[in-house]
């Protein structure tokens, strides 16, 4: 039996997995919810939810990871009593590492254009309504998003061709090092623009009023709870085995919570950097911080062109955001390659093989979803909406709770709350707080079915209200 690979170092082990939990989310929608909840004071709340739920599946996930050396596709079946059915989850995690490459490769494609067009000048000169345009017609553009995915695919999956150690872990290590110097460069940039500190004081400033009242005086405080539950949930990427899979590929030298702490912190310092970017920006030149992909591709390209150097200074932000992509694109893939070479019992390479061609065709429906696709709806939502939607409140949550589950439930019935604390407090680090076991086996999981429903009344909150005539 061929021996599992591992990594080179605990470094290259703490960054990919970091890498693989920051995404565009950390850029565009925790500055914006920090700034329109209160600022500091929501941030306090958000770092609850990450220590008391984040942070202890992700020590889970890394534990069924370790314990197993496989990938999802086969890790409950080493692990899981014999007769029991765990292992059924293995392939809806594996549909979730496909479905959200299916529509990730597209935004990282449009993200490199965007590099090379900030670079060339394109933008100079445009009003938002001229950006805006340019956006659009970047997306009706099929040949050149196309191009520009599939040179993210083919990235991507060289990347991992070349193994863990040599490939994966080399890239992402120098990717996210680089990632971290360029968040910093463009963070003293912007704080040093003439009117920046109105951006920090809306951004950093405890404001509990604006945590608990809506703009109309409606109380919301548990609104910002859920959503800070919501951003401390879904920003690690939990319940796909994408952090699962990085466990299986360390040793037995440190403790798993402390390295489940590290992983939190790198993703959180990012989080929060990038909005001490945004805000000083956006309010130096007077441009509303508006959530989601407009911010990134409408917004500040305007603030750039108000910004002396601006050429410059958005063509490194748009490194900074490619690479936070392109690691987040390697890690998922190094999990689906991973989920193929134990089930199947192939070699890399053919994995790799197999699996460009399959993601290129996959990620299509996304692609042409925004032109020759766009009508192509259901319940008001498109064909990237609905991807999105089956990946972040679906696949996600449920796959969170089966890790949960599996840890928390008696060994008669799943792995066991004895085996998975053994396995986690290997080594040398922070221990698992084992005294929480009533905790985490009756509570969390209700936090977690809570994240779950909410999101479905959060999409389909009009059909429901007009389903029951209200």
């Amino acid at each position: 039996m061929k021996e599992r690979e591992t990594f080179a170092s605990r470094l290259g082990f703490v960054l990919i997995s970091a890498g693989c939990a920051i995404g565009l989310g950390n850029v565009w929608r925790f500055p914006y919810i920090v700034g329109q909840y209160g600022g500091a004071a929501f941030v306090l709340i958000y770092l609850l939810f990450l220590v008391i739920m984040g942070l202890p599946i992700m020590a889970m996930e890394f534990s069924v990871g370790r314990a197993s050396r496989k990938s999802i596709l086969a890790s409950f079946q080493v692990l899981e009593p014999k007769g029991s059915k765990w292992h059924w989850y293995g392939w809806f995690g594996m549909a979730g590492n496909y479905l959200l490459m299916m529509f990730y490769t597209t935004i990282a494609g449009w993200l490199l254009l965007y590099f090379f067009k900030v670079a060339a000048g394109e933008f100079r000169g445009l009003d938002a309504a001229g950006v805006e345009n340019a956006f659009g017609a970047m997306q009706g553009n099929v040949g050149i998003q196309l191009l520009f995915m599939g040179i993210v695919v083919v990235l991507g999956m060289l990347i991992c061709s070349r193994g863990l150690k040599n490939g994966v872990e080399k890239v992402n290590k120098a990717m996210m090092l680089c990632l971290l110097a360029l968040l910093v460069v463009l963070a003293v940039r912007a704080l040093t623009l003439p009117g920046a500190m109105e951006g920090v004081k809306f951004y950093l400033v405890p404001n509990f009023h604006n945590l608990m009242y809506d703009a109309d005086g409606s109380f919301r405080l548990f609104r910002a709870i859920y959503d800070a539950m919501g951003q401390a949930f879904f920003t690690l990427s939990l319940g796909i085995g994408a952090m699962a899979i990085f466990g299986s590929y360390i040793g037995k030298e440190r403790r798993l919570f402390g390295e489940a702490i590290n992983v939190g912190v790198l993703d959180t310092c990012v989080a929060f950097v990038s909005g001490l970017i945004i805000f000083p920006s956006a309010f130096a030149f007077g441009v509303n911080p508006g959530q989601g992909p407009s911010l990134i591709f409408v917004t500040l390209p305007n603030v750039f062109n108000a910004m002396p150097g601006g050429q410059l200074w958005g063509a490194l932000f748009f490194v900074f955001l490619f690479f936070a992509a392109l690691s987040t694109v390697t890690a998922v893939f190094e999990n689906i390659l991973a989920c193929w070479m134990d089930r199947f019992g192939i070699s890399r390479g053919r994995a790799v093989l197999a699996n460009l061609v399959l993601i290129f065709l996959l990620s299509l429906p996304c692609l042409l979803g925004n032109n020759l696709w766009s009508g192509v709806k259901a319940l008001g939502m498109g064909i990237m909406d609905w991807e999105d939607f089956l990946v972040s409140n679906n696949l996600l949550p449920i796959g969170s709770m089966i890790y949960l589950l599996f840890c928390c439930v008696s060994k008669k019935y799943g792995w066991g709350y004895d085996h998975f604390l053994e396995e986690a407090n290997q080594g040398r680090g922070v221990r698992f707080p084992a005294q929480f076991r009533l905790y985490f086996k009756y509570v969390l999981p209700v936090i977690v079915l809570i994240i779950f429903i909410m999101g479905y009344w959060d999409k389909f909150k009009p059909f429901i209200v007009a389903a029951l005539g209200a």
